[in-house]
C-alpha cells in the first residue's frame, strides 16, 4: 500500500482539493446513466483524507440523483465535475470520491492506476459489465 497526497484541481483551478490515495489500490469506472455521461474516473476515500483546499461556494454547483444518496460537486465556470461525496454504507460509510482526471500528475501516473469497472446501470455494481470498452 502506498498512500500518496495528491493535488487536483478543476480546469480553470477554482476548485481546488487534496487527497491522500494510493491509486495502486484502484479506481472506478461505472456504467450508470450519470458516470456514462460524464465518463467519469473515480477514487473513493474516506472523509480524512479530502482537503478541500479553495472553492468559493459561488464558485461550486452541486447535482443529485436517484436515491439522493451521492453528490455530484462541479464547477461554474469550467463545467469539470470534480469530486463527489456520499454517506452510504455498501462503500463503508461516509465517502469522496475524487475525480481522477482531477489530480496533478503526470498521465503515466494515470495510465498505471488499476481500472475496476462497475455495473450501475443495471444496479449490479459489484459485477464487471459485458462491455467496457466505451467507459
Amino acid at each position: 500500500m502506498t498512500v500518496q497526497t495528491y493535488q487536483a484541481s478543476c480546469h480553470c483551478g477554482a476548485i481546488r482539493y487534496e487527497v491522500d490515495l494510493d491509486l495502486e489500490a484502484g479506481t472506478g469506472r461505472c456504467n450508470c446513466s450519470m458516470c456514462s455521461k460524464l465518463r467519469k474516473w473515480g477514487a473513493l476515500v474516506k472523509p480524512d483524507a479530502f482537503r478541500l483546499l479553495s472553492a468559493k461556494p459561488e464558485d461550486v454547483g452541486t447535482y443529485q440523483f436517484g436515491t439522493f444518496s451521492g453528490t455530484y460537486h462541479f464547477c461554474k465556470h469550467c463545467g469539470v465535475h470534480a469530486y463527489g461525496s456520499g454517506d452510504l454504507e455498501v462503500l463503508g460509510g461516509k465517502y469522496y470520491s475524487v475525480n481522477v482526471a482531477c489530480l496533478d500528475v503526470d498521465h503515466q501516473v494515470w495510465a498505471a492506476a488499476p481500472v475496476k469497472y462497475m455495473d450501475g446501470l443495471n444496479n449490479n455494481w459489484f459485477e464487471t459489465p459485458k462491455v467496457t470498452a466505451h467507459m
